[in-house]
């Protein structure tokens, strides 16, 4: 028993795409949303330390890099499927977080457990770290189906999600880093003409 398997479950992440079933124009695997995923919290949680939030970044680094690790164990579920309703939602996170602890009694050494616990279990908390942890989440999901709504994928669940996205960021307008990306970021990126903008537009505008 040692730590091999967690480093070869990285590999798995590479192969594991996101929103299966659904025709896209770009690919993302898990792998590359955990990076982006951690890159952006990086940007959120220097908007909050500028803004005088005090931020543990290795707290931070770590709910952000490992959030999705777990998905080598089930993948990636569609998201539509996953959020069906509460109760299975909380069924898919009690198997997938049995399957982290078998993992983790199995496969790290004894004295590393408490370390990979804490590391792969859920980091959406209500801690700063775990706020910014849902905001980039879900400011990566936004970008990554804004990227096939201005290809015009025929696929509408690419809106949904973008809608979606908007919402649960919504969720966090008490936090510093959200006031500055609705108001900084988030215009220059709608700043791009396509196909149906104006329509679309104006359904963003009304989560807004």
């Amino acid at each position: 028993m040692g730590l091999n398997d967690f480093i070869l479950g990285l590999n798995n992440l590479e192969t594991i795409v996101r929103a299966p079933g659904f025709f896209k124009f770009t690919p993302h695997t898990v792998a590359a949303h955990s990076y982006r995923v951690t890159s952006i919290a990086q940007v959120l949680g220097d908007i909050e330390e500028h803004n005088g939030v005090e931020i543990n970044w290795k707290s931070l680094y770590e709910k952000s890099l490992n959030h999705d690790y777990t998905e080598r164990f089930i993948g990636d579920i569609k998201t539509p499927v996953k959020y069906a309703n509460k109760e299975l939602r909380g069924m898919l996170q009690t198997v997938e977080e049995k399957m982290t602890d078998e993992f983790i009694s199995q496969e790290i050494p004894e004295e590393f457990q408490d370390i990979y616990r804490r590391r792969l279990f859920e980091g959406k908390d209500d801690t700063v770290e775990g706020e910014i942890l849902s905001i980039a989440d879900k400011v990566d999901l936004l970008y990554e189906s804004f990227e096939e709504i201005v290809k015009n994928n025929p696929e509408s669940v690419y809106k949904e999600m973008f809608l979606e996205a908007i919402q649960t960021i919504q969720e966090y307008k008490h936090r510093p880093s959200v006031i500055y990306f609705f108001e900084e970021i988030f215009p220059e990126l709608l700043d791009k003409s396509f196909y149906g903008k104006e329509d679309f537009v104006k359904q963003v505008n009304q989560y807004l």
